[in-house]
């Protein structure tokens, strides 16, 4: 996917949303292992270029960073200083950086952080109350400009509302889990976060049902993430806006509107996709079937 960069590949299991890890369960597919760290080829992916001399990632995109890792495992030590660059490099590109693992993060930020870079998008995994609990305060202590909490895999009830008060978190996703020994994700956790949000007024994305679903008591089997994307469109849960990324070209000037990237929600699942308001548009690389 073009709006997704993977300096490293494989991660170690921390916390219940891992026992599951969709990664480690596509990397047995192929006869890998999940738990073998290594650097990718596309490393340099932000400061690759076209022929024609154009950098690949255009200006004003959202790049997740580490969707197949975590970016502050302690075996990335070695690499993160030169991705750290590559961000400050492309600050005309807004990055989004997940990770389990809130307690590395405040000894391993670039020396020149400060309060926070405008271009980074600092965001935690809260599947549980628990991992709430653990991950929030440590998140909420850390200095960064924009901050965001993934429930996913939503694997039991959470309550942010706590944590969304003072007014630091810019928006809430959550998403039910996948493939092997997949958990149950209940409308009701749902929609009890999805109040929290409202309340306080914390954007809310709900991005796909999972495999399996539970609502009014009943429970569906939905193995097509299409339509896990298009049942959480269908909720009317979603609300709210990505956070306003500051961006700046290699000189230090704003960036201005006609100079940003435009994404174009126009391919054949795009209109009711959950994941429509936390993505970069469609790539039309082909390979989705229309569900209607």
């Amino acid at each position: 996917m073009h709006d997704i960069w993977n300096p490293w590949h494989g991660c170690h299991r921390v916390s219940p949303g891992c026992e599951n890890c969709y990664m480690y369960f596509l990397d047995e597919k192929r006869g890998q292992r999940g738990s073998r760290i290594y650097r990718t080829k596309n490393f340099d992916y932000p400061l690759q270029r076209t022929h024609t001399g154009q950098y690949r990632v255009q200006s004003g995109e959202l790049i997740r960073v580490c969707m197949t890792s975590d970016f502050f495992l302690p075996e990335a030590d070695p690499w993160r200083e030169a991705v750290w660059d590559m961000m400050y490099q492309r600050r005309d590109v807004a990055f989004f950086l997940l990770t389990k693992r809130p307690e590395r993060i405040r000894d391993h930020l670039p020396s020149d952080w400060g309060d926070g870079w405008d271009n980074v998008w600092i965001n935690v995994t809260c599947e549980n109350q628990a991992m709430a609990d653990r991950r929030m305060p440590i998140l909420l202590d850390i200095p960064a400009r924009h901050k965001g909490v993934m429930c996913a895999p939503f694997i039991e009830p959470v309550s942010l509302a706590p944590y969304l008060a003072g007014g630091q978190i810019e928006q809430v996703k959550c998403g039910g889990e996948n493939y092997g020994g997949a958990r149950p994700c209940h409308y009701e956790w749902v929609k009890a976060l999805h109040d929290e949000c409202l309340s306080a007024h914390v954007p809310f994305s709900f991005i796909e049902t999972g495999t399996h679903f539970v609502k009014d008591g009943r429970h569906y089997r939905i193995p097509n993430k299409l339509v896990q994307s298009w049942q959480a469109w269908k909720s009317g849960l979603n609300f709210g806006h990505l956070p306003r990324f500051h961006l700046q070209t290699d000189l230090g000037f704003p960036v201005s509107e006609e100079d940003m990237y435009k994404p174009r929600y126009d391919g054949p699942n795009c209109s009711h996709c959950g994941s429509r308001r936390i993505c970069n548009g469609c790539s039309h690389c082909g390979k989705c079937s229309p569900l209607f």
